[in-house]
């Protein structure tokens, strides 16, 4: 019964999110002060800060996604609302409404004892959401979603045949409340008129259109800093390890962690002395109780790559970039 209603529930989910619309959309680039390297969009505390990052510097090469994938168009698309509801005035005169499907008729299963075992959605109607858009970063999110409503089916498959099924669910769920913090946050670290909010739309136009980057030659400090091998010498893991484990945690769904109550700490290090993976207690809060957790983290040439939690050991939770980049300057060093 609980697989059933998790594969119709990740099914809902992506009928939902694949919906299609209809409303072409015809392509400008984006028009924006071209101010060269001297600009710098601020991306520190953000759930995604990599990803506006390299986009913004236009340097797509970095991106460890594709514009097919289902993570790019639920970036795009929060993107263009939260921007819709915090900067209207910024909107242009020929701004465009973000429409969306809803359900207007679902099918309810029921088994002998009246008990529901399956709830389908039947027929959908395109209604607008009230929030606009820019015309030329919308017809490019229409253009994504073309693309993955033709290969939905293909998807759906893919996941519901995972055997780490309810794992990657809970990680859809994870990410897109780090993307909901992220939508919150960014229009705060940067004005919603300035140059370099006008560079990061453009880039997302042209990455979602698979077209060249209008690009920065400055480097990322996340490229920098996964580059750097790692600060030298005696490193606090503790601090690190709690500070990494509290920030996913603003993700967590029920469970609660506890501030500062990492515990046996295990080092592995290669020949050179590096860290290649750190193995930790942790303890949180769930459901009236107060348990410990354990926690591997991966490292990749000298730097934090995969958090594994030990409900989900087989989920790569990425560590927060702008905590990695800290590492890499030895800020956490003893």
């Amino acid at each position: 019964m609980k697989n059933t209603y998790l594969k119709n529930s990740v099914l809902i989910m992506i009928v939902m999110f694949l919906g299609s619309f209809n409303c072409p959309v015809e392509q400008h680039p984006i028009s924006f002060i071209k101010s060269g390297d001297s600009i710098e969009l601020n991306t520190d505390g953000l759930y995604c800060a990599e990803f506006f990052d390299y986009v913004f510097r236009g340097h797509f090469e970095n991106i460890d996604m594709t514009r097919e994938d289902n993570e790019f168009l639920s970036i795009f698309g929060q993107y263009l609302r939260a921007f819709g509801r915090r900067c209207p005035n910024a909107l242009p005169a020929d701004k465009v409404e973000i429409m969306e499907n809803v359900c207007v008729k679902e099918r309810v299963t029921t088994n002998g004892y009246g008990v529901e075992t399956d709830r389908t959605c039947v027929q959908w109607k395109t209604v607008g959401t009230g929030i606009y858009a820019r015309p030329e970063l919308y017809g490019a999110y229409l253009t994504v979603l073309d693309i993955q409503n033709r290969d939905a089916l293909r998807t759906t498959i893919e996941i519901m045949t995972d055997p780490n099924a309810m794992g990657n669910t809970v990680d859809i769920a994870h990410k897109a409340k780090g993307l909901a913090t992220d939508m919150s946050l960014i229009f705060n670290l940067n004005a919603c008129n300035s140059p370099s909010i006008g560079r990061l739309e453009e880039n997302l136009r042209l990455f979602a259109l698979d077209k060249p980057a209008v690009q920065m030659k400055e480097r990322s400090k996340y490229e920098k800093m996964k580059n750097s091998g790692g600060p030298n010498g005696e490193q606090d893991f503790e601090r690190l390890i709690d500070e990494l484990v509290d920030d996913q945690a603003k993700t967590w769904a029920f469970n609660r962690y506890v501030p500062k109550s990492v515990s046996s700490v295990k080092k592995y290090t290669n020949t050179m002395g590096r860290p290649t993976e750190l193995v930790a207690n942790y303890r949180y809060n769930g459901f009236k109780t107060n348990s410990t957790g354990t926690v591997r983290i991966i490292f990749e040439n000298g730097i934090p790559k995969c958090i594994y939690f030990f409900d989900f050991p087989n989920n790569c939770k990425t560590p927060n970039a702008s905590m990695l980049a800290s590492y890499a300057k030895g800020e956490y060093s003893k």
